[in-house]
């Protein structure tokens, strides 16, 4: 059973505490999810890195910084991200648990009033954010997206995306363009903050020891007093591909790329979405997987071939690293085990090795504070809080029939190459 405690702070707003000794750590994150959307994501992303910058009380980056470091190192970070239809903005704090203090002293209350400090009393110019943190945060965030562009393998899954999803809110990136990073104002961060507050559904988290009474306050007071609009996501799902495109980049690359959308029908809700990831997992997310042994190993098609399953949308993604002569016998040995695995050759050890493959992952995302909040954040998105315990049933449960019929269920929709001139 679940040990997260989850508590309804407003409207929209849930106070979410899991309580673990092993760690001298504690975290406390605040997760915005708003609608994805061409004309808000850049916006929001930006948002994020900006008020992670400093906040009223403390106007500065440097002045920022050493508060977190009276309170024992502790650390402020932000974050921008996607889950299907949904764009996630991140704040965390992370320092030492109540029980290592001096002297009594909360460092959990003391951190949630100031990520509420963060969130709700920004460094402000009038309406606007300073001209200087704007410009700092952009030039930061506009590297990330070269960052992205000179990791051939991220670029190629993005692009692969973008096409697949070209007439869905998915396809747009999580922090939206580069050229609309490059056109926001300090007065359009302070119009997407506004709109953040008031929309935004929010997930705080808090992960340590110590009783999360004292954070729990500080958040209840601070959205006491604020009228909210929480906007709902549900994310698209296309069942099945009519046609397949086809994409070819040729760029200065000294390795070329190969990434395959299908459509799997299958999405959240729907509890079968699970076996579909199960599958794609035998298919090629492990070292025992087909992909991996068969047409990396025995056949030396690829440097790297890899599948998986997104069951909140409801695609599966299989990319790979290849020389450029044997791009197309790659996608002929990737589509044979596909249709292998629809004619029902999976053997006892695939399925067994997967399931404990993949068990062993969910056990060592328990590892870290961090770890246990992204596992329990991910099962939240999910719309079903689940230990690992409860999951890890559900992955054994799974029976090769179900693999099987889940693999039927795919149809190529796209398949992206990028290729050296």
């Amino acid at each position: 059973m679940s040990n997260l405690k989850r508590t309804k702070l407003a409207e929209g707003v849930h106070f979410n505490s899991v309580s673990d000794n092993r760690f001298k750590t504690m975290l406390i994150e605040a997760n915005f999810v708003m609608p994805l959307s061409a004309e808000t994501a850049s916006a929001n992303a930006l948002l994020v890195y900006v008020l992670s910058r400093s906040c009223r009380e403390y106007p500065t980056y440097r002045a920022l910084c050493k508060k977190l470091s009276s309170l024992y190192g502790a650390e402020l970070s932000a974050a921008s991200g996607k889950s299907g239809d949904r764009q996630l903005l991140t704040l965390t704090l992370t320092g030492i648990d109540d029980r290592y203090a001096l002297d009594g002293e909360s460092i959990a209350e003391q951190l949630s009033s100031l990520l509420c400090s963060v969130i709700f009393e920004p460094n402000l110019n009038g309406s606007a954010f300073l001209q200087a943190e704007t410009d700092q945060e952009r030039r930061q965030l506009l590297d990330d997206i070269d960052s992205e562009f000179n990791d051939k393998r991220v670029y190629a899954i993005g692009q692969m995306i973008k096409n697949m999803c070209s007439d869905e809110v998915f396809g747009i990136k999580r922090y939206g363009t580069a050229e609309q990073v490059k056109s926001l104002t300090p007065e359009d961060l302070y119009a997407a903050w506004q709109n953040v507050l008031r929309t935004a559904q929010l997930e705080i988290m808090y992960v340590g020891d110590s009783e999360p009474d004292k954070a729990l306050s500080v958040f209840a007071e601070a959205f006491s007093g604020i009228e909210r609009e929480p906007h709902k996501v549900e994310t698209e799902v296309i069942a099945k591909a009519e046609n397949v495109k086809r994409i070819t980049d040729e760029m200065d690359v000294s390795q070329s790329k190969l990434v395959m959308g299908f459509r799997g029908e299958r999405a959240l809700p729907d509890k079968k979405a699970y076996a579909s990831q199960l599958m794609a997992a035998v298919l090629g997310g492990t070292a025992t997987s087909k992909l991996f042994c068969n047409v990396r190993e025995k056949q030396s098609l690829c440097y790297y071939c890899a599948a998986r399953y997104d069951k909140t949308k409801g695609i599966m993604i299989i990319d790979s690293g290849v020389e450029g002569e044997n791009i197309e016998k790659l996608e002929r040995g990737i589509m044979k085990e596909i249709g292998d695995l629809k004619n029902g050759e999976i053997t006892d050890f695939e399925l067994e090795a997967t399931k404990l493959a993949v068990i062993n992952s969910y056990y060592s995302s328990n590892d870290t504070v961090r770890g246990i909040d992204t596992w329990y954040m991910n099962r939240i998105f999910e719309g079903e809080i689940k230990s690992i315990e409860e999951m890890a049933e559900r992955v054994n449960a799974v029976t090769k029939e179900e693999i099987i019929e889940a693999a039927k269920l795919l149809t190529l929709d796209t398949v992206y190459v990028l290729k050296n001139k």
